[in-house]
């Protein structure tokens, strides 16, 4: 299925999904600035991976890219996208752990950073805590998290699809 594209087309293909992380991006702040929810360590990650998304798809925005950088951008954008899934799936799964199993909070983000050795951080947010599984937001019955996890799978797939486009 390979399509014959000008460049014109081919970068507002490349625009689409950097506009969504933008959007994405933007409701994160808004609802952390505005609805007062602070975001835990798996959300401060979460986001870090959709601007890297957005970077990505930038960076395709100004240079489309051809041959071996298509390639490259593809397999850059749907790993980081994959790494994504990963996240938000464990988000998921401690959201959904009976309150019993939920793991104890632990320190602030900044308490950490400044007393904690800069592994030992990584490693807390990488594992979620007792916070991560608080649930605070839903819209049509499902949480940030797991509209997150339909993004980044969303994310693979139009990757995917794009990488199969052609120029002329």
């Amino acid at each position: 299925m390979n399509y014959q594209l000008t460049v014109k087309s081919l970068r507002l293909y490349s625009f689409l999904p950097f506009f969504a992380t933008v959007l994405m991006i933007a409701y994160a702040y808004y609802t952390q600035y505005v609805d007062y929810l602070d975001p835990c360590p798996l959300c401060l990650i979460q986001r870090f991976i959709i601007i890297a998304i957005g970077f990505l798809y930038f960076l395709t925005f100004i240079y489309p890219p051809r041959k071996i950088f298509r390639t490259v951008i593809t397999v850059l954008i749907t790993l980081i996208s994959f790494f994504g899934v990963l996240v938000s799936a464990r988000h998921v799964w401690l959201q959904n752990l009976p309150a019993d199993e939920v793991p104890a909070c632990g320190p602030g983000l900044s308490f950490m950073f400044e007393n904690f050795p800069i592994g030992s951080v990584i490693k807390d947010l990488f594992t979620g805590s007792g916070e991560c599984a608080e649930i605070t937001w839903r819209f049509l019955g499902l949480t940030m998290p797991m509209w997150t996890l339909i993004c980044f799978i969303g994310f693979i797939i139009y990757t995917i699809l794009w990488s199969r486009l052609r120029q002329e």
